[in-house]
């Protein structure tokens, strides 16, 4: 098994910053893709990014393109998640997964952490 803490969220005004943390322990050696997701009030949850195990394979959403940055430490088992120019309809809770293969589809990942606030006011 393999579990995943998430950690930096908050509340921010428009066009700030926020940087999310994604801390794994466990199995982590089973771990080759991790990503980010978010689900807004009312609405599904949907993919944010993700990032292979060696860094250098990254997908966006088109919504956050230019503007959040995933990156991953394997040393610290950590990935963390980089919003810039954050903007009102950011505002969810941001979902750490982690799975054995990289993509974008929620059902490739084993793995989600409980979840963290993030809330953009205008």
């Amino acid at each position: 098994q393999v579990q995943l803490v998430e950690s930096g969220g908050g509340l921010v005004q428009a066009g700030g910053s926020l940087r999310l943390s994604c801390v794994a322990s466990g199995r982590t050696f089973s771990i080759y893709g991790m990503g980010w997701f978010r689900q807004a009030p009312g609405k599904e949850r949907e993919f944010v990014t993700t990032i292979s195990k060696s860094g250098y394979s990254t997908q966006y959403a088109d919504s956050v393109k230019g503007r959040f940055t995933i990156s991953r430490d394997n040393a610290k088992n950590t990935v963390y998640l980089q919003m810039n120019s954050l903007k009102p309809e950011d505002t969810a809770v941001y979902y750490c997964a982690a799975g054995s293969v990289y993509g974008l589809e929620s059902d490739l990942y084993d793995y989600w952490g409980q979840g963290t606030q993030v809330t953009v006011s205008s």
